[in-house]
C-alpha cells in the first residue's frame, strides 16, 4: 500500500503530465493572426516533431521522441551553429526539426502579457 506521500507524488506526476500534455495542445493549436504575410505560417506537421513526455528529459520538450531537447538546438543556433553543424552533431536529426524548434520557440513566446497599474 502506497503511503500519502507516495500517493501524492504519484497525483502530482499525473497531474504535471496532464499539464505538459495541455500546453502542447493548446501551442500547436493556436494561431496567429498577427504572421506577417512574407513568412509562411509553421507548418503543423513541423510543430508535431516537438514532444513532451514527463518521464523524459524532466518533462522538456524534446525532438520527435529522441533524447534531444529543443532547448539544447536553439542554444545551439544561438551560439552562431549552422545548421549543418547541427546536423552534423546530431545525425538523427534533420533539417524540418530544426526549424520545429524554432517554430516551437516563437510560439512558446507568444502570448499576451497584461500589465496593472
Amino acid at each position: 500500500m502506497a503511503t500519502p506521500s507516495q500517493a501524492h507524488s504519484s497525483h502530482v506526476e499525473k497531474a504535471n503530465a496532464y499539464q505538459f500534455t495541455c500546453r502542447l495542445n493548446r501551442l500547436n493549436s493556436r494561431l496567429c493572426s498577427r504572421r506577417l504575410s512574407c513568412y509562411p505560417a509553421p507548418d503543423m506537421n513541423e510543430l508535431e516533431r516537438i514532444t513532451i513526455n514527463p518521464n523524459q528529459c524532466g518533462g522538456r520538450p524534446c525532438i520527435r521522441g529522441m533524447r534531444i531537447r529543443v532547448k539544447d538546438v536553439l542554444d545551439m543556433l544561438a551560439g552562431g551553429a549552422s545548421q549543418e553543424e547541427i546536423l552534423a552533431d546530431f545525425p538523427d536529426l534533420q533539417p524540418e526539426d530544426i526549424r520545429a524548434c524554432i517554430a516551437y520557440a516563437a510560439r512558446y513566446l507568444d502570448h499576451t502579457v497584461l500589465v496593472t497599474a
